[in-house]
């Protein structure tokens, strides 16, 4: 695997049948302009384009996020339960794992080694390709104990984040649904649209 460049994403694009919107040109940078090891959520990679004057709609980043991700560009990271983040996907050499903290959502990265090559040796085994390699390791942070929040997880744990935004384990289900059944529409909509572009 090898470093996307802007040029590199339109070819693999264009291959494909899609093109190198404005929007995926400014999504990439952003990415690319991150400090190694930092990873965004849709809605902060909203508000980090925001703040840099450009506007790119959250269903839009949504959709892009998604085809980048299938395409190998990007890391899907779910660090936390429902909180899904995204990273440049970089080569075997930038494998790392995560720390995540059940309450704070607090993330440190690490890399093992060692989880790599037991990976690669049972993949192997099994006669399987290693396609990628990450560790989430879920720890509670020091100020949470401090604040006393339980250091296990209960049977129906969600994070920090869900509960403070009064999210339930149905609710967020049935938003999983509808976002799963949203973002194949406008797929599949951004498609036939991309592709009448290209006859015209």
């Amino acid at each position: 695997m090898t470093a996307h460049t802007t040029d590199s994403l339109k070819a693999e694009l264009n291959a494909r049948g899609w093109r190198m919107t404005p929007q995926r040109q400014t999504i990439l940078h952003a990415f690319q302009k991150l400090p190694r090891g930092d990873h965004l959520s849709a809605e902060e990679l909203c508000d980090f384009l925001q703040q840099r004057g450009e506007t790119v709609s959250l269903s839009t980043i949504y959709r892009s996020l998604k085809l980048m991700t299938r395409m190998g560009i990007l890391r899907e990271l779910e660090l936390a339960e429902g909180h899904k983040h995204y990273e440049l996907n970089r080569p075997h050499p930038h494998h790392h794992h995560h720390l995540v903290c059940i309450q704070c959502n607090r993330t440190l990265e690490f890399k093992n080694d060692s989880v790599l090559k037991q990976s690669l040796k049972q993949a192997e085994k099994e006669g399987l390709q290693l396609i990628d390699c990450q560790l989430t390791v879920m720890t509670i942070c020091p100020e949470a104990i401090r604040l006393g929040w339980p250091s296990a997880l209960p049977s129906n744990w969600m994070c920090a984040r869900a509960l403070s935004e009064g999210h339930d384990g149905d609710r967020i289900a049935a938003l999983a649904a509808a976002t799963v059944a949203h973002e194949s529409q406008m797929d599949a909509t951004e498609a036939d649209g991309e592709r009448q572009s290209a006859i015209e």
